[in-house]
């Protein structure tokens, strides 16, 4: 089905224009003696007929509004002319809005890529592009907006975890943008046929389920504390690397290999402890320090 513009009349000066002729024919008929004679009443029937024939064919067509017209069954046009309009009293006309419409999908319960159940939400925003698409390749395009909405809603969800500590794996939580776009792109494949345009589609609402919501608050902690725990260590094999690397270059203190290891040691427990570090007097030719 492709959209085809059709052109109509404008309805205002046809509707005077047929006011006009019956008011002349009523004329013709009231009117008394020779003049009346003239007239009579073929002329004020036929001008009630076309009268009827211009109101009967009249529509009204809004700002980002279009009909669509169909005689006998069979597809004609796409009027998108605003404003009080003429065609053919035969046509069908179906009227459909091109405004920018939104809506708020129920919170769904799904499982994410790792099997966790989670609630989701999304608001769409979207618009009919092909008023002829959305009357003829589906049975009510704005139910359909609905259901296949949810359906890629639930498809997205399940393709992607809740959170993730890996930084190269995209997350429900983490990554907004991204998974907006990907939501986004699902949904117009799944609308194209309808004539229907997604202009926007976000999570509005994202959450674990509740049955298993404090598990996964103490399982996103102890991922924190983790990798929290990883970053102070990597820092500190760094820092030790670096002072061994100094000492030696600079020749300030000979260790032996003993020496390095009580000091790797103990810089390791001062930069990797949560308490303050406590120094302690040199003792058998060596430095300790204690956590």
């Amino acid at each position: 089905m492709q959209e085809r513009s059709k052109n109509s009349l404008p309805g205002i000066p046809l509707l005077v224009l047929a006011a006009a002729v019956l008011l002349g024919a009523l004329y013709l008929f009231l009117a008394p003696g020779q003049m009346r004679q003239m007239g009579g009443l073929v002329p004020l029937i036929t001008a009630g007929v076309l009268l009827l024939v211009v109101v009967k064919g009249l529509y009204t067509v809004e700002p980002n509004q279009a009909v669509v017209l169909e005689l006998f069954g069979k597809y004609v046009g796409t009027v998108k002319q605003t404003g009080l309009r003429w065609n053919n009293i035969f046509f069908g006309q179906r009227k459909i809005s091109l405004r920018v419409r939104n809506f708020e999908s129920g919170v769904l319960k799904v499982n994410d890529l790792e099997g966790s159940p989670i609630e989701i939400a999304a608001v769409i925003v979207w618009e009919v592009v092909d008023a002829s698409e959305a009357v003829y390749n589906v049975d009510d395009y704005e139910d359909f907006v609905h259901v296949q909405s949810e359906s890629a809603l639930r498809s997205m969800a399940t393709s992607y975890p809740y959170d993730s500590t890996d930084e190269g794996q995209l997350s429900l939580r983490g990554h907004a943008a991204e998974i907006s776009e990907h939501l986004q792109a699902e949904l117009a494949e799944r609308l194209a046929d309808a004539g229907v345009r997604v202009r926007e589609a976000r999570i509005s609402h994202l959450a674990y389920a509740p049955e298993i919501a404090q598990a996964m608050l103490q399982r996103q902690q102890a991922n924190a504390v983790i990798a929290a725990r990883t970053r102070i260590v990597a820092g500190a094999v760094g820092m030790v690397e670096m002072a061994l690397a100094d000492l030696q270059k600079s020749g300030v203190v000979q260790l032996n290999e003993e020496h390095k290891a009580q000091m790797v040691s103990n810089l390791l427990v001062v930069l990797c402890s949560d308490r303050g570090a406590q120094p302690m007097v040199q003792a058998g030719g060596s430095i300790k320090a204690q956590g």
